[in-house]
């Protein structure tokens, strides 16, 4: 049942006025979705819950979606648009600047981050490198490789730093995230997901 999947059974003798800005959030998503409609329009689904409910919204969420419904979802949270959509448009002041699939609006392009001294000569290691990957510090001892990553550039990496006496600390590969494109197209602050104990509902 929703009451249950949503945790409002605690509110069912409390007046909407009287409830919490979090418990408000949560009815208004069970009573878009009671009926089962063949479309729901959700606008900020998780602002103001706790990271439990955010979970359990995220699940109803991707039921609707297995069983055929049309999900339209607004949301500052990239990191959720990137778990839940099928497809995203990223809108700045009013203005589209891009659309498409997670996977397209991201590339394919992956990255090899790591922290080590600051201000590493890096000039020998761009040159092992295919021509395709960018070694950049973005930050002081910050180190940022983007591009066509393979298994052999990793290995490049690691041995470059061996012999330059580097302990690649944090070191990780992944692709660019939404919050990442979104901040090169717009030039603004994207709104992280919070931490749990940042955005938490009124007891």
């Amino acid at each position: 049942m929703l009451v249950e999947r949503l945790s409002l059974a605690e509110a069912g003798r409390t007046t909407v006025r009287r409830l919490s800005g979090g418990l408000r959030q949560r009815l208004a998503l069970a009573m878009a979705v009671v009926g089962r409609p063949e479309m729901v329009f959700l606008d900020e689904p998780t602002a103001g819950l706790d990271p439990q409910s955010r979970r359990a919204t995220w699940e109803l969420i991707r039921e609707l979606k297995a069983d055929g419904v049309t999900v339209v979802l607004t949301t500052h949270l990239l990191d959720e648009a990137e778990r839940l959509a099928d497809q995203v448009a990223i809108i700045d002041r009013g203005r589209l600047v891009a659309s498409g699939t997670p996977d397209e609006i991201t590339g394919d392009d992956h990255e090899v981050r790591f922290t080590g001294r600051p201000r590493l000569d890096l000039a020998e290691l761009r040159e092992a490198l295919p021509t395709e990957v960018v070694v950049t510090e973005p930050a002081p001892g910050q180190y940022l490789l983007r591009g066509a990553v393979e298994p052999q550039t990793l290995a490049t990496v690691t041995a470059w730093c061996a012999s330059h006496g580097v302990m690649p600390q944090n070191l990780s590969v992944g692709k660019r995230s939404l919050e990442e494109v979104f901040l090169e197209l717009t030039g603004s602050a994207a709104v992280r997901a919070p931490a749990p104990t940042e955005r938490t509902e009124p007891q």
